[in-house]
């Protein structure tokens, strides 16, 4: 059994999101319905200018309907809505907690 990488699959993760094709992203809609309610890591992509924003959630339609709505359509307001989609890779709870300690234990520690 090899051992996990979590630098590796963080660029596995988000070279997925940064190629997925605009037509395979999901459109915007007021309600996020059609995004799966599963933990992940979403982009915000424009059609011609390519990605926006890159986070992380616990809930990727949670993160659309609840708070992060009002961020976004304010944001939206400068772009067609035609002209941006939600691009989105869905990790488990586990995969979230490898990549958030196994990145961090690569770096030395301070005293």
């Amino acid at each position: 059994m090899s051992a996990f990488d979590p630098q590796a699959t963080a660029r596995i993760i988000l070279d997925k999101i940064a190629f997925q094709s605009f037509g395979e992203c999901y459109c915007l809609s007021r309600d996020f319905s059609e995004i799966p309610a599963h933990p992940g890591i979403y982009a915000i992509k424009h059609r011609t200018v390519g990605l926006l924003y890159i986070g992380k959630t616990k809930s990727l339609r949670g993160r659309f309907s609840g708070g992060h709505k009002a961020f976004l359509w304010a944001w939206l307001d400068q772009c067609h809505a035609e002209d941006v989609r939600i691009a989105v890779q869905i990790i488990t709870h586990g995969e979230i907690s490898r990549l958030i300690f196994g990145i961090g234990s690569h770096h030395p520690a301070s005293h």
